[in-house]
């Protein structure tokens, strides 16, 4: 009584425990996605990176376009062309000559078509993204660019991109900081064959502006989920562990064994997955229950049996000593050897009914061809000559269309149960007929003989465990009335059926049909 004593309060202890885990799990699994999302905030740099790295393709394709558009053009008509264009693409365009001085600027043409911006005008929603890009980009360890200051002296040589143009007559895309943290891009090329070169100035805060939108509405939608994920966590773990104890509690009672009738809680008002583990510990506790009542009635139906011959056994070596004639001495003892090996059998057979579904558990499923498994089994037989003088018709499709997933051992002995069963109520040279087909997703066996058939109120008691209804003419004993009740065994173990059934051709007989579910 002590040792349940302590494993019942194990039992208590392991379910407050379980409690405050399961908890922690719900919370980790409700708030890691958000964390994760968080992580967008660190994305959204490099789509910001890669936003960037498109406008220096645009402003290279831009500048580029423009030079081409200002080469030849009059002054008059390249100063249209540098206003028109800054005003429609938000830029400030500046043209110098091949001694690299300023003789065209978009801004001093016309009115500037953009202003930077200062950030002493900024209010807190500004200033937080800010902080929050200065945050990111220290976290991601993000370069460090250039801040961008307009040069004192308005000559080509003070922009290292212009320099750089002019001396390889290539066009030079860079990127600077602006005070506010905006980007600006900066596109040098040359303008025609007599040295002239341009520079485009764009401040693109339109990336910035998208970036810090999404990200400061990310940032700020993630908390308040956040916190909505832990107080609905909190409720959630409060629904699934207050019935989760209540199972336990019974589990530990039922494991106790110390009241027959302890319910288990069902949860009927619970649809859920919660409710369908209530039910589903309260039909396996149901289950248990009926197992150990088989267990036992299994145990009767075997002392019964065994006591049978041992009652012979022990009548035959009584009345041994006290019998002086030599032919009845002889009778007596064949009756003794008959006997035990009857016991011998009894036993080999409980054994192996038994051990069916611990076997099949252990084991691993293999892919079984039951022509194969048939064909060798017959083969084998008429080599040992075990049928006598019965013939046994195989029809079955070759080429692996009748395989199944199982435990080739057990298969083959319901395989050998069936056809020992057929050829021993079948009459002399009668023929065994053994057809396997496949219908649907299943594998369809039928091994029918020519006996004297089952009778259909009687076809379900031929499975019943130490059943024994053999043909006139057999010897009593020869057969322990659990083949057939071992292959259904088998076969429901396998996900399948073994049933009896009458001849389909009208015949005398019976057929009894194996079905197993189709290996995939």
């Amino acid at each position: 009584m002590a040792d349940d004593k302590r494993a019942g309060g194990g039992g208590e202890k392991l379910s407050a425990t379980g409690r405050f885990a399961l908890t922690g799990r719900i919370l980790a699994v409700n708030i890691l996605p958000l964390l994760i999302m968080g992580g967008g905030l660190f994305y959204l740099d490099s789509y910001r990176t890669q936003l960037i790295n498109e406008r220096f393709k645009l402003a290279r394709i831009e500048a580029q376009i423009t030079a081409e558009a200002l080469a030849g053009a009059r002054r008059e008509r390249q100063e249209a062309l540098l206003v028109q264009i800054g005003k429609e693409q938000r830029m400030r365009l500046r043209m110098f000559d091949a001694e690299g001085r300023l003789t065209a600027d978009s801004f001093a043409l016309a009115e500037p078509s953009f202003r930077f911006n200062d950030i002493n005008d900024d209010d807190w929603q500004q200033r937080f993204s800010r902080w929050l890009d200065r945050t990111v980009d220290t976290i991601v360890s993000a370069e460090a660019v250039q801040d961008y200051d307009e040069p004192e002296a308005q000559e080509a040589d003070a922009w290292p991109e212009l320099a750089r143009a002019r001396e390889l007559g290539l066009s030079q895309v860079r990127l600077y900081d602006w005070s506010d943290g905006t980007p600006v891009i900066t596109a040098a090329v040359p303008v025609g064959l007599q040295g002239a070169t341009l520079l485009t100035v764009r401040n693109a805060v339109d990336i910035t502006e998208s970036v810090r939108a999404a990200r400061t509405t990310l940032f700020v939608a993630m908390l308040l989920v956040m916190a909505a994920s832990a107080l609905l966590s909190l409720f959630l773990a409060r629904t699934i562990v207050t019935p989760l104890r209540l199972l336990a509690r019974a589990a530990v009672r039922v494991r106790q064994g110390r009241d027959r009738e302890v319910e288990v809680p069902r949860l009927p008002q619970r649809s859920d997955e919660i409710g369908l583990l209530a039910r589903a510990v309260s039909d396996m506790t149901g289950a248990l229950r009926q197992r150990i009542d088989a267990v036992d009635s299994f145990a009767a139906d075997v002392a019964h049996e065994i006591k049978n011959p041992l009652a012979s056994l022990r009548s035959a070596v009584d009345t041994l000593p006290r019998v002086e004639d030599p032919a009845l001495r002889a009778e007596l003892i064949q009756i003794a050897a008959h006997d035990v090996r009857r016991i011998d059998r009894l036993v080999t057979e409980i054994a192996a009914a038994s051990r069916v579904d611990a076997e099949i558990s252990r084991a691993k499923l293999e892919r079984v061809d039951l022509a194969d498994l048939f064909e060798n089994i017959i083969r084998s037989r008429e080599d040992r000559g075990m049928n006598g003088g019965r013939r046994i018709e195989l029809d079955a499709a070759r080429g692996g269309t009748n395989r199944v997933m199982g435990v080739p051992t057990q298969l083959e002995r319901v395989a050998e149960n069936l056809i020992d069963n057929a050829v021993s109520f079948s009459p002399p040279e009668g023929v065994v007929r053994v057809s396997i087909r496949q219908a649907g997703r299943h594998i369809i066996t039928e091994v029918c003989d020519e006996g004297p058939g089952i009778a259909p109120e009687r076809r379900e008691d031929v499975f019943r465990r130490f059943h024994s209804d053999r043909p006139e003419g057999e010897s009593f004993g020869n057969h322990s009335g659990l083949g057939l009740a071992i292959g259904r065994a088998i076969a429901e173990a396998h996900d399948g059926a073994l049933t009896a059934e009458g001849r389909r051709d009208g015949e005398e007989g019976a057929c009894l049909r194996l079905t197993l579910p189709a290996a995939p």
